[in-house]
């Protein structure tokens, strides 16, 4: 789960991570009140959506008057922002956070993330700080220092001095960096975070280290330990067909291809995706419906994947283990029914109660193409779409 840039700061500095003072705002008004309540003359107003690279698309303005404040939150409230992770259908800004203007003397990186390699948090820090940490470790990995926790000792003073002397700190910055990082690996591993960026993390003229930024995400599986994190969610921010299915039990994540998949167990989800993908097509959803779904989650799925106007296709791959072939089957045919098909649907079902399960399926009357194997499922549905079109 993902949060705001504002609510993000408001979550570190409850740890002791140094964040410049700020408020959020959803007028114009609003952000003219928050402004004279901090310390000017100069302020940022920055565009609350989820998605990076917002600066360049014109979502942060430094200004230095109240006025001016007001005036570029009026333009940017309402407005669609656009940026490299938005897509070009760009983000509706609801909101700014207005933020006190700060004495940036040197830009760095700052980043902690569960290293799938290693099983274990690492760090991640940079000279190259206001740049996307991807093009760093592209064109000048030699840039970036890493350094992994050990769980069962946590973080250490050498693990902070090591970061702090590779970013070039010195004198009482070291101490101050040292706090900063042992505070964010607080807040880090408290919260079940499953990724926080600062970028920009700033030295100011006074030698204080700052997170001028932040970008911070949940693991899902774990937000039923944190009440008050889930409280932060912005549905307005997330996919609609992606909330649905989570009411439903379903793993679900949009993709910009054009053949719907229906799969149990994640694994074998990876695995569809990558066959269709072989045979020259590309998958338009990871679609999860778990080991033990009813009928109604499956038609539920079947539902959501039509939803996408970009489903040109459905191949349904079921391996019925603790998952019944004949549930499915009573599943795919009530959806059918009910949005009335009108692309194509290959099903290949394998496991418990597969002959119940083919039986069903043929005795529907519905335009649906079975499969022998996954091969035969894969070649089917893409040259089904690409007659189609």
């Amino acid at each position: 789960m993902n949060i705001h840039e504002y609510q993000a700061k408001s979550v570190l500095a409850k740890y002791g991570v140094a964040v410049p003072k700020g408020g959020v705002a959803y007028t114009p008004e609003e952000a003219e009140t928050v402004a004279k309540g901090l310390a000017g003359p100069v302020y940022v107003v920055k565009a609350q959506i989820h998605a990076g690279g917002r600066g360049k698309g014109g979502g942060v303005k430094v200004v230095k008057s109240l006025a001016d404040a007001k005036e570029n939150a009026k333009k940017m409230l309402g407005m669609t922002l656009v940026t490299h992770q938005t897509g070009p259908e760009g983000k509706v800004v609801k909101r700014v956070y207005i933020e006190e203007g700060c004495d940036i003397k040197r830009e760095l990186y700052l980043g902690m993330l569960v290293d799938r390699a290693t099983g274990r948090l690492t760090i991640m820090a940079s000279t190259e700080g206001g740049m996307d940490i991807e093009e760093v470790a592209a064109h000048t990995p030699e840039k970036i220092i890493k350094v992994t926790i050990d769980p069962a000792t946590g973080i250490q003073g050498f693990h902070t001095r090591k970061i702090a002397f590779g970013l070039g700190l010195e004198g009482k910055q070291v101490g101050e960096a040292g706090r900063f990082v042992t505070a964010l690996y607080k807040a880090f591993t408290d919260l079940d975070m499953s990724l926080c960026e600062i970028n920009p993390l700033v030295v100011t003229g006074d030698g204080k280290v700052i997170a001028l930024d932040a970008k911070v995400n949940f693991d899902d599986n774990a937000l039923f330990r944190h009440k008050e994190i889930e409280e932060l969610r912005d549905a307005d921010e997330e996919d609609a067909s992606e909330l649905e299915a989570g009411k439903h039990g379903l793993n679900y994540i949009r993709l910009t291809g054009s053949i719907g998949c229906m799969v149990n167990g994640a694994g074998l989800a990876m695995a569809t995706m990558d066959i269709i993908q072989l045979y020259g097509s590309s998958p338009a959803n990871f679609l999860d419906v778990g080991g033990g779904a009813t009928k109604e989650r499956v038609t539920t799925a079947f539902k959501i994947i039509l939803a996408d106007p970009n489903v040109e296709g459905i191949l349904v791959n079921i391996f019925g283990g603790i998952m019944r072939c004949d549930i499915i089957a009573e599943g795919v045919v009530a959806a059918a029914r009910e949005v009335s098909l009108h692309v194509p649907l290959v099903v290949r079902l394998e496991g418990t109660n597969v002959e119940q399960g083919k039986k069903i399926l043929a005795q529907s009357g519905l335009p649906i193409v079975s499969a022998d194997n996954l091969d035969d499922a894969a070649k089917k549905i893409v040259k089904a779409v690409k007659e189609a079109q």
